[in-house]
C-alpha cells in the first residue's frame, strides 16, 4: 500500500481498516493551549495508537513547546508504537484537523511520505455512523522504523530573523487574526502580543467547510490571494502545530518550497521585544 494523496476520508479509512496489515492508525490528538477546558477525547478509531507530541515526540527539555525532536528520539518512539519501514500511516485527531497535521508534518521530516491526514478526524468519522472505541493500553510490538531528518522542513530564529526582511519570503500566521494583530492576550501567560515583522495573516480555520478540508480549488485560490509571485513559503502559529495545517493545505494545492518555523510566535515574541 503506497500513499496517493496527503489526505484520506473516513469513507476510505473506514474500507481499508482491516484490510492491509501495514495500516497503522494513529491519534495525534492534543489539548488545545486556547481552550483550557477542553480535554481529550475518550474515544478511538479501532486500533488507533496514541501518539503523544507532547511526552514523547516533542523535545521536553526545549525551552519552547513542541519543539521538534531529535532524530534518534522520533526513531526510537515510532519503534514504539510499532511502525516499520512499510508501513502506511494514517494520522488523525479529535479536534477535525488541528494536531494531526502536526504528526504528518514530523513524519515526512524525518523521511517518512507513506502517511497521509484523516480528513475531518475523529469528529467527521463519529458523524458518519462509525464505530468507535474506548482508549485502551495494549502491548505493541516493536518497529524497524529509521528516521532520516530532512532540516528543510523546518525553519527556527536564526532563519525567521534573515527571512523576514527577506522579498522572496513570505511569511504565514495560522493564528486568528485577532491574536495577530495584537488585539487579544496570548493564552500563554506573559507572551507579548503581535506577529513576526512583514508576516500575513491566514487563520487555519478559515481552511475549513465544518471539519472538512476546502476543495483543491478553493484552496489555491485562499493562497492565491497572498502570494503575488513565486515565493519561499514559511508557515508559523502559536508554537508550530496548526502552521502544519497551512503546510497540509499547500501540499494539496501543488505548492512547493515550504516550512514550518518550528518556535513560532511563541518563540519569537519571547525573544524580542
Amino acid at each position: 500500500m503506497k500513499i496517493n494523496s496527503s489526505l484520506v476520508s473516513v469513507d476510505w479509512l473506514h474500507i481499508n481498516l482491516d484490510i492491509n496489515p501495514n495500516l497503522i492508525v494513529l491519534d495525534g490528538s492534543i489539548k488545545k493551549v486556547t481552550d483550557s477546558s477542553n480535554e481529550l477525547s475518550n474515544l478511538q478509531i479501532p486500533n488507533a495508537r496514541f501518539f503523544d507530541i507532547k511526552n514523547k515526540f516533542s523535545d521536553v527539555d526545549a525551552k519552547f513547546p513542541n519543539t521538534v525532536p531529535s532524530e534518534a528520539q522520533f526513531t526510537q518512539e515510532a519503534q514504539n508504537l510499532g511502525i516499520n519501514n512499510e508501513s502506511y500511516i494514517v494520522v488523525y485527531d479529535d479536534k477535525g484537523i488541528y494536531s494531526s497535521a502536526r504528526v504528518w508534518w514530523l513524519f515526512k521530516s524525518f523521511g517518512f511520505d507513506n502517511v497521509t491526514v484523516l480528513d475531518g478526524g475523529l469528529p467527521e468519522w463519529i458523524a458518519s455512523g462509525y464505530q468507535t472505541k474506548t482508549k485502551t493500553g495494549k502491548q505493541i510490538k516493536k518497529g524497524n522504523f529509521q528516521a532520516i531528518y530532512n532540516p528543510q522542513y523546518f525553519n527556527f530564529f536564526t532563519d525567521i530573523q534573515q527571512f523576514k526582511d527577506d522579498s522572496s519570503c513570505l511569511i504565514l500566521d495560522a493564528r486568528n487574526a485577532s491574536r495577530f494583530n495584537g488585539e487579544i492576550e496570548e493564552p500563554r501567560i506573559g507572551l507579548r502580543s503581535g506577529h513576526i515583522p512583514n508576516s500575513k495573516s491566514l487563520p487555519y480555520t478559515t481552511l475549513f467547510n465544518g471539519n472538512i478540508l476546502k476543495s483543491k480549488s478553493k484552496l489555491k485560490q485562499i493562497f492565491n490571494t497572498l502570494i503575488n509571485e513565486e515565493k519561499k513559503l514559511i508557515f508559523s502559529c502559536g508554537s508550530g502545530v496548526t502552521a502544519c495545517v497551512l503546510a497540509l493545505a499547500a501540499e494539496l494545492s501543488e505548492i512547493k518550497n515550504v516550512s514550518v518555523y518550528d518556535g513560532s510566535w511563541t518563540e519569537y515574541g519571547s525573544l524580542t521585544t
